[in-house]
């Protein structure tokens, strides 16, 4: 019998949860981590069915409502809900589609970014010698030039397009993914279980891919995710100075600087694509920080 209720008693002890439900459990026990991802869920929606979500097109001019304010203040309507701008094109569809373009560019510079970062770092973490003092010295040569001018600079000399500000941005941005991999692919080579790979033969691309970089993935996802959000900032910022996307493409850096000189007499114009920035990138670092703390376990809050 007390046989019978210790196998029992075993059979009762629940089974560990799977690591997605861990991941979850503890990216939740965050709520601006959630809020964040709520947030950032709605925005990538309306960027994606754009064509059904927004009344009009983002070009589209009506020119007897140029610069009405939105709907609930005196002198609005609803079929602007936020208003026109100086060219009567509805500010809410030029909006909704800027949030596409904007999101577009965060996420190509994170791909690209990551891909290029992590071929190169891991090279540099395993050919060492001159190849990771050459990998080094050039990223560290981006490092020395701050972002924004160096950006500005690549751009004045391929040309201001939405491809262009793709391309200056992952300049930018790539030696963080460089240094991070290196950083954490030398932590890993010497530890027991890569030496045990190597034992067993494999070596190369198999090594750096198959076994040392699932590790050092952790960190890797907590930066792309906060990267996305400068990226945003940066491609804004190239926009505003008339480097970016070039109109009449809907995005949200240039459409604030096509208004900026409407701040006094209309400043709803200037102050919802900013909005529309403040909010994009405060939901995107926000569910950064869940990460960080789900994936880290060293971070997580007391």
């Amino acid at each position: 019998m007390a046989a019978d209720a210790a196998v029992a008693e075993v059979h009762a002890v629940p089974a560990p949860p799977g690591p997605l439900r861990a991941f979850w459990a503890s990216f939740s026990e965050n709520k601006g981590a959630v809020f964040g991802l709520v947030l950032l869920s709605i925005i990538v929606l309306v960027a994606i069915f754009a064509e059904f979500v927004a009344p009009y097109s983002p070009i589209e001019q009506f020119r007897e409502f140029s610069k009405l304010p939105p709907f609930w203040v005196e002198g609005g309507t609803t079929k602007f809900w936020l208003g026109t701008d100086a060219l009567g094109r509805d500010t809410l569809s030029r909006l909704i589609y800027g949030a596409r373009i904007s999101l577009f560019i965060g996420l190509a510079v994170m791909v690209v970014s990551i891909a290029i970062g992590v071929s190169l770092g891991l090279v540099a973490a395993f050919a060492g010698g001159v190849v990771d003092v050459v990998i080094m010295r050039v990223m560290d040569l981006i490092i020395s030039v701050p972002g924004l001018v160096l950006a500005i600079l690549i751009v004045a000399v391929l040309g201001p397009s939405l491809a262009n500000t793709i391309v200056a941005v992952t300049i930018v941005f790539l030696p963080r993914y460089v240094r991070l991999v290196r950083a954490s692919a030398m932590g890993e080579i010497n530890k027991e279980y890569v030496t045990a790979a190597r034992v067993a033969g494999v070596k190369g691309l198999r090594l750096m891919l198959r076994t040392v970089l699932p590790n050092c993935l952790a960190p890797l996802i907590v930066q792309a995710a906060l990267g996305v959000s400068e990226a945003i900032l940066e491609a804004a910022a190239l926009g505003f100075l008339g480097l970016g996307a070039q109109p009449p493409i809907p995005e949200w850096g240039s459409m604030l600087a096509d208004s900026r000189e409407f701040i006094r007499s209309n400043p709803w114009i200037v102050t919802l694509p900013g909005l529309a920035i403040l909010v994009t990138v405060i939901s995107i670092n926000l569910m950064g920080d869940g990460l960080r703390d789900a994936l880290d376990p060293k971070l997580k809050r007391s």
